[in-house]
């Protein structure tokens, strides 16, 4: 590996750091502030806003290249604020709430560390591309941004498994504690979460003394379309966040949408005939795969409460899931490199729709048979642990192919703005998932102790996760269009 990929993975891993305070955050908003999985899934998708902005920011890093550390460190300050935030609200909750409620500090702090998260993914997804040297082998080239992309997919999730361990040491023997002692626990992983905006500065800290072997660009002009469209969609989120209006996030959605659809269109014409064919048919299958809808935060209490799965088992679930993870990005990178994004999308959706089967069955007492006719030695956690084991893999799959093309074809003065807008349009998607689980949760309604609509829930999701992937794959491949 050079040296030169070392500063974005920095960058990466602290994002994948991130993960150290995900599940306090479950726990802490189920013991402690009255939000419902309904309302915790439009907050999803108010946080998910910011990164449908990653395009105009990945323009602006490419206007400001040589700059681009400030926007390191102001996403850093952001993240840092957030986390502040968290300790307040579990160390000084009194205190906080006679500013405001826990519950609006809780929405500040999730909507400012996505800001700061997407800022300085921007920066690192363009750091990427300067990091790989220009070869005159395409094939060569190619490899080295698909390794590029996986490193920097393996930085993220490699962070992600070390606080996922992280979690399991801080809670082991913490089951029968009482929860002003678990709240401390809580406290002290925020705090030690403020490591996360270090390393990312770190990163680029490191950037600035390394020797780059850069090609000479043309020079990068401000494209006014992007810029302009961009400072719309910012005014038409805060005129109907604030506002009040009613089908607030509908409007915002539908709007976003059009806007970076046409940001996407301009930006297009840049690229030759095939290759604009090519993004086109990519982003429209990424969209619907990333935006099928999830069953939100009722299924994670559900564990809790029927299932009496702990902090220490959820980091285990999370070991687990990273772990493998890192192993399947690299024995499944032959299946990446030699298949298009449509058959990875294809075999994805068909292979989570198999494997939601062992949840659903827990929640109609399969755990409880099996447990029945095996001794009790296969119960809840196994099945559990044996499913987040097959699984695990599939998760990060279909974006390195999708990278590795951008960061392989976008023209070399506008590097930071593809990767920015590709980013924006799938990140976009997970908003559109946010929407129909919330919508999903208002026709199945889960309440905290009661979940007799979960079963439901659980089966409408795993229904439409498999149908609209596959629906978009065939519309494509009838038409004949190819994808990454």
């Amino acid at each position: 590996m050079k040296w030169s990929y070392l500063p974005p993975l920095m960058v990466y891993a602290a994002y994948g750091v991130s993960g150290l305070t995900g599940i306090v955050g479950t726990f802490f908003v189920k013991d402690y502030l009255d939000l419902s999985p309904a309302f915790l899934a439009a907050l999803a998708f108010w946080a998910g806003i910011p990164w449908a902005l990653k395009m105009p920011i990945g323009h602006v890093v490419d206007l400001i290249w040589r700059w681009k550390a400030l926007l390191v460190w102001l996403g850093a300050g952001m993240i840092a604020a957030s986390l502040l935030i968290m300790v307040g609200l579990t160390t000084q909750m009194d205190e906080m709430r006679g500013v405001m409620s826990a519950e609006r500090w809780y929405v500040l702090a999730a909507l400012l560390a996505p800001t700061g998260y997407m800022i300085q993914d921007a920066v690192a997804d363009a750091m990427t591309v300067e990091a790989v040297p220009r070869v005159a082998d395409a094939q060569l080239q190619k490899s080295m941004h698909t390794t590029m992309q996986t490193l920097g997919r393996v930085a993220v999730i490699g962070g992600l498994a070390l606080v996922a361990a992280a979690n399991i040491y801080v809670f082991a023997g913490t089951e029968s504690f009482p929860k002003e002692r678990k709240l401390e626990l809580y406290a002290d992983v925020y705090t030690a979460a403020l490591i996360i905006p270090v390393l990312s500065v770190l990163g680029v800290v490191l950037h600035r003394f390394l020797k780059h072997e850069r090609e000479v660009v043309e020079k990068t002009h401000p494209n006014w379309t992007v810029l302009g469209g961009s400072l719309v969609f910012v005014a038409i989120t805060l005129a109907v966040s604030l506002g009040g209006l009613p089908h607030a996030q509908e409007i915002i959605f539908t709007g976003s949408f059009a806007i970076i659809v046409f940001l996407l269109w301009r930006l297009a014409r840049e690229l030759a005939p095939e290759a604009r064919q090519v993004l086109v048919a990519t982003a429209l299958v990424l969209f619907v795969f990333r935006s099928v809808p999830a069953t939100g935060e009722g299924t994670t209490w559900w564990m809790m409460d029927k299932l009496g799965f702990d902090e220490g088992f959820f980091g285990q679930l999370q070991l687990v899931t990273y772990a493998l993870t890192l192993v399947g990005m690299f024995a499944l990178r032959r299946f990446m490199a030699q298949n298009s994004i449509a058959t990875i999308v294809a075999v994805l959706s068909v292979a989570a729709a198999v494997l939601s089967v062992p949840i659903i069955g827990m929640f109609y007492g399969l755990h409880e048979w099996t447990a029945a006719h095996t001794g009790g030695w296969v119960d809840a956690r196994v099945i559990a642990l044996i499913n987040t084991a097959l699984e695990s893999p599939l998760g990060q799959i279909a974006m390195i192919p999708m990278l590795a093309w951008i960061a392989n074809s976008a023209p070399p003065q506008l590097k930071a703005t593809y990767f920015a807008v590709m980013a924006s349009f799938s990140n976009l998607a997970l908003a559109a998932s946010q929407l129909g689980t919330r919508y999903l949760n208002e026709l199945y309604v889960v309440k905290r102790g009661d979940y007799g609509a979960l079963g439901e829930l659980m089966i409408a999701a795993t229904v439409l996760g498999l149908a609209l992937p596959l629906v978009v794959v065939a519309g494509v491949r009838l038409l004949r269009l190819r994808t990454a």
